[in-house]
């Protein structure tokens, strides 16, 4: 419930909340940290959630360059957000949707439709109350019903987007109680080679200007290489005004898994439930340490060849490299991933870069640039028996390929790269029945950029005996999409002679969901993105089967 009064929100608070903010560089792990912070609360019996709160304009990720943001991150709901949201689903059984990630865009754009609306009387917007209170306001609509929540400050300390997010949480904090929230800081603490030491001075200097706004830290996770020593933690609580406890190492790590068994063993979930009052059980982090030792002691392992073009930068497939791993460690194997450049392949052929691959995979993606080697690669897989896994974008393609190739339809394509194609086996589908909003929509390639996708959760219906209904061992499943383009059904009839079968349908059967090449080891691609819902502890089906179909393939080699 919340009261206003003449000094904003107050809260008759049941919820804690935990305000991470990061200094010095971006890319230390803010992300992580906020997952394995939110792993810790929960494995102590807590309720937590979590809201990314971005400093760009963009109302949200969805239109921006992979090669800038990283990946994409789809919620059941449909929205477009931060990578990060994915951290906070693979680390805990919180759900993340459309209210969990709030940019400067949609803080504004909210602001200037209700001033727009009348909503504040005719008087002058400013940044102070009215853009600090819709963020504040933003917050709040995450707590109901949690023990913690954790809110994650995008940006670093200093960049002049991140000021009204900044003073926001400095006023949240007067507004609900200091009891109730903590700030926590994520800094660097490099080690110099050449001096044989760590230094203090950009955690000192990054401390300094949090508390120049009027800010200060309850707790610093020092990123470093080596453990910070008991002097070291010395000078930096002295330095900085916080507990010598409160100096948290956030030491590099072999697998990001790790970090929530090292935090515990900092002290850090300690910390954080004495500085916040919560009463709780003790952490129960036996099936981390379970998955860390799987994890550093496989069995075996098995190399997967995965097809792209963002592949210079890891963050735009962050989720689907986790889902690799984690059908691995369901199959006891360390999965070795090859990006390799689809405009390489273009140019080179496949045997130089594909012939030491146990398994194919092509993911998701737009525009034409790379597609001819991702054809190539689907080929590749295709004549040699090798276990080929397409989602979405690559779906499409194998589609597109194995119509030319072994169904003989001359020129086919996608419409999304050629217009004019005269068989459109891949086509912008101008209606369709949406299962969440239960209407009919409709879209034509005038339409607005995000209108045209289907985004979120959709059933899919799976055919009995298929490959597919193997691996999840059930006949409709939930899956999340994030595409403009369908399968055309006026080629279904054609291709399946050929022996390429739909094996996953929507409930009307409008939409192809899932195709499988029968007759094939391993060779399945699907319109949506399954790499979304796997979880460490929880591996995705297709990707532990394809895992398996990989490995399977490697022992035919020997």
């Amino acid at each position: 419930m919340v009261i206003e009064n003449d000094r904003g929100w107050l809260r008759d608070l049941k919820t804690k909340f935990i305000f991470i903010t990061g200094g010095v560089l971006s890319s230390l792990g803010k992300g992580l940290a906020a997952a394995s912070i939110g792993a810790l609360m929960e494995s102590r019996g807590l309720r937590v959630t979590f809201q990314k709160l971005d400093p760009y304009i963009n109302v949200d990720p969805g239109t921006m360059n992979p090669f800038q943001h990283g990946e994409v991150y789809v919620t059941d709901d449909g929205a477009e957000t931060d990578l990060d949201l994915g951290h906070y689903e693979r680390y805990t059984h919180a759900r993340m949707s459309q209210k969990n990630n709030f940019t400067t865009g949609k803080i504004y754009y909210s602001v200037i439709t209700k001033e727009r609306r009348g909503d504040y009387l005719g008087g002058t917007v400013q940044v102070i109350p009215h853009i600090t209170e819709e963020i504040k306001r933003s917050i709040l609509e995450v707590a109901d019903g949690i023990d913690v929540a954790i809110i994650e400050i995008g940006g670093t300390i200093g960049d002049i987007e991140s000021l009204p997010f900044l003073e926001a949480i400095r006023q949240f904090r007067i507004d609900v109680g200091k009891e109730n929230v903590i700030y926590i800081h994520v800094t660097l603490v490099p080690y110099i080679k050449a001096a044989g030491e760590v230094k203090t001075k950009p955690t000192q200097h990054s401390v300094k200007e949090l508390r120049e706004i009027g800010i200060q830290p309850d707790i610093l996770l020092c990123r470093t290489e080596h453990f910070l020593s008991p002097e070291i933690k010395a000078k930096i609580s002295l330095f900085c005004n916080v507990d010598e406890d409160a100096v948290i190492t956030a030491k590099d790590v072999e697998t990001i898994y790790e970090v929530p068994i090292l935090f515990h063993e900092e002290g850090l979930d300690d910390k954080i439930v004495q500085l916040l009052n919560i009463w709780t059980r003790e952490p129960r982090l036996e099936n981390w340490k379970d998955l860390v030792y799987r994890l550093k002691h496989p069995k075996d392992s098995v190399r997967i060849a995965v097809v792209g073009k963002y592949i210079n930068l890891r963050e735009s497939y962050k989720s689907l490299n986790e889902a690799l791993v984690h059908g691995g460690v369901a199959n006891n194997l360390k999965v070795k991933i090859d990006y390799v450049d689809s405009e390489e392949l273009e140019k080179m052929g496949c045997r130089k870069s594909l012939s030491h691959a146990d398994g194919i995979l092509i993911p998701g993606g737009f525009g034409s640039r790379g597609i001819t080697g991702k054809m190539k690669a689907v080929r590749y897989a295709r004549k040699r028996n090798i276990p080929f896994f397409g989602i979405c974008l690559g779906m499409q393609l194998a589609v597109v390929e194995f119509a030319r190739s072994a169904a003989k339809i001359r020129g086919a394509h996608s419409t999304e790269f050629d217009p004019r194609t005269k068989h459109p086996v891949i086509y912008l589908m101008k209606e369709w029945y949406d299962y969440r909003s239960k209407t009919i929509q409709r879209r034509d390639e005038t339409s607005f950029k995000g209108g045209t996708m289907r985004l979120g959760a959709y059933p899919c219906v799976l055919n009995k005996g298929s490959l597919a209904y193997r691996a999840y061992g059930v006949t409709e499943i939930f899956e999340r999409h994030r595409h403009r383009y369908e399968f055309n059904n006026s080629y279904r009839e054609i291709l399946a002679k050929k022996n390429l079968c739909c094996s996953g349908l929507s409930p009307d059967g409008q939409l192809v969901e899932i195709i499988e090449l029968e007759g094939h080891p391993w060779f399945l691609g699907c319109q949506f993105h399954p790499e979304f819902k796997s979880r460490p502890m929880d591996p995705h089906p297709l990707f532990v089967s394809f895992i398996k179909a990989a490995y399977q393939t490697k022992q035919l080699r020997k």
